[in-house]
């Protein structure tokens, strides 16, 4: 019987389609994962991926593999749950997953002061959009704008993050300073590419727009709010975030915009860690106030 390492390889080549691919996904070397490959063919006496000149692909056995291999992954992260969610002290890792914008502008102090009154704590900072799994250990808590799904969840919602409309001032310096919404069709705007979040939102006001409206767009969140700074247009931000910032002016002429609700989540095992509840309690206060 193949050990996990080799289910693990063959599962990662297999969803991604290449020993490439698979290598830059996991983080293993080509060469490693292509014995492993080797490896797990020899002790099933079967092959399990057709060489094509795309890459690898499964073959009739290595199809019928896919479900005990993805059981066995299920297994084994509930496994690493289980333990961890038991260990005793509160010294070692907490993984913790956050939008982009939220880790850039918002985690860094609240993390700084976690490790100041926790130095056995060590954090993994994962800034990403995406939505990580949390019930396969790909991170410990996560901070998420929307209310999550996955029934299996601890969810708390912490905060809601009011949003503004800010320019920079040497902008509103250069084009003057708009006194209600009826000035604002003379200003420019940052906008997205290819999102349409902003447009929806304007029109939910009454405002109808489009994209060839916004002359300068990006739909990478923190490098929009670089282009607010630099002086585009004005944008759309976090207040929290608009009103730290000395180079940028909150514009109060239009009206509630909406806020963004913030709720801390984790695989419940986890929250019988002593580690896992210090830093989830850390996050929960720092947002609230």
């Amino acid at each position: 019987m193949p050990d996990w390492s080799l289910i693990r390889s063959f599962l990662a080549v297999a969803e991604a389609g290449s020993l490439s691919a698979a290598a830059r996904a996991t983080g293993i070397s080509q060469p490693t994962l292509g014995r492993h490959v080797q490896a797990i063919e020899a002790a099933l006496q079967v092959a399990v991926f057709a060489r094509t000149a795309q890459g690898l692909t499964l073959t009739e056995a290595g199809q019928a593999l896919m479900p005990a291999a993805r059981a066995m992954q299920a297994a084994a992260a509930e496994l690493a749950l289980t333990a961890r969610g038991r260990a005793e002290g509160i010294a070692g890792t907490v993984r913790i997953t956050a939008s982009r914008v939220v880790s850039y502008a918002l985690l860094p102090p609240v993390l700084a002061r976690l490790r100041a009154e926790e130095p056995g704590i060590q954090i993994d900072l994962v800034p990403s959009d995406a939505t990580e799994n949390l019930l396969f250990g790909e991170a410990d808590i996560a901070l998420r704008m929307y209310r999550p799904t996955q029934g299996d969840l601890v969810a708390r919602h912490i905060a809601d993050l009011k949003l503004g409309l800010y320019a920079a001032c040497s902008y509103l310096d250069r084009r003057g300073r708009p006194r209600g919404p009826e000035d604002l069709a003379r200003h420019d705007f940052v906008g997205q590419d290819r999102g349409d979040q902003i447009i929806r939102v304007l029109r939910g006001m009454g405002v109808e727009a489009a994209r060839s409206d916004f002359p300068v767009r990006c739909d990478d969140p923190v490098t929009y709010m670089q282009l607010v700074r630099a002086g585009c247009g004005l944008g759309g931000l976090q207040r929290a975030i608009g009103d730290a910032d000395p180079g940028l002016e909150r514009l109060d002429i239009l009206p509630d915009l909406p806020v963004l609700p913030v709720w801390l989540t984790a695989a419940p095992r986890l929250r019988q860690s002593p580690r896992l509840r210090r830093v989830w309690d850390a996050l929960a206060g720092a947002f609230a106030a």
